[in-house]
């Protein structure tokens, strides 16, 4: 799979994208990331990206003449198959289930927004689809473009050392992930819930099930409304309820 980000700010990739599971992706080929400079698609002497928007106010507004250009230039003849995704607080809400759909493509161009926003031409006329990663407004699209890339990468075959691990992460199944325990076995006076160190499979299955749901109702009820539940679960969670 590929990504391709715009950007005005490419160094701000270079740690994040050369260290842990994003990185040693890349090294064995089951990734590609390639960042681009937004000022080297501009066409005046200041490379300018940006101007006041219209009808006033403060702030400055990414101008369309250089995200189109770098899209059309750096896609090419791809453009058809390309998802091209704005990354912005008004998009759509980045889910695990919406990770596991950028998964499915071949390529992916991410760009990064700045200052008071894009002109919407932009959104109107040239992207698929917004990303939001939350309901909150940072300084621009690099930070959550690096978790789009990080979120979509893991889910790649190959990429986890257990082909598994991924389907039972928190939010795969529609439930957050029962809690996790290693040695030593007591620490500081706190033990590990003795049922993990009988070797019995199936009671730990269900336990760790249970704590899921347990966990998924305390902490986000509004997942279970859309989660895959068993009779049973169901039966359990009224008990919660209780």
């Amino acid at each position: 799979m590929r990504f391709d980000i715009l950007t005005l700010f490419p160094e701000m990739f270079v740690g994040p994208f050369r260290e842990s599971i994003v990185g040693k992706a890349m090294e064995a080929g089951l990734v590609t990331v390639v960042v681009h400079n937004l000022r080297d698609y501009t066409t005046d002497k200041h490379r300018t990206t940006d101007d006041a928007p219209y009808g006033g106010g403060g702030g400055m507004v990414m101008k369309p003449e250089p995200i189109f250009q770098a899209v059309e230039r750096v896609l090419g003849e791809e453009r058809p198959s390309t998802r091209v995704m704005l990354l912005s607080p008004q998009g759509r809400l980045f889910t695990q289930e919406f990770a596991w759909e950028l998964a499915a493509q071949k390529r992916v161009l991410l760009i990064c927004g700045r200052y008071e926003g894009v002109d919407e031409r932009v959104s109107q006329h040239l992207v698929d689809d917004e990303i939001s990663i939350g309901d909150y407004v940072l300084t621009g699209g690099e930070i959550p473009a690096m978790v789009v890339v990080d979120g979509v990468t893991r889910l790649l075959p190959g990429v986890l050392g257990d082909p598994g691990a991924a389907m039972k992460d928190s939010h795969a199944g529609g439930l957050l992930e029962h809690p996790q325990y290693t040695r030593p076995a007591l620490f500081r006076g706190y033990p590990v819930p003795a049922l993990l160190l009988s070797g019995d499979h199936a009671k730990i299955a269900r336990w760790r099930r249970r704590e899921a749901l347990r966990r998924t109702f305390e902490r986000r009820p509004d997942l279970l409304k859309k989660a895959e539940l068993t009779e049973e679960d169901k039966e359990y969670l009224r008990g919660l309820e209780e």
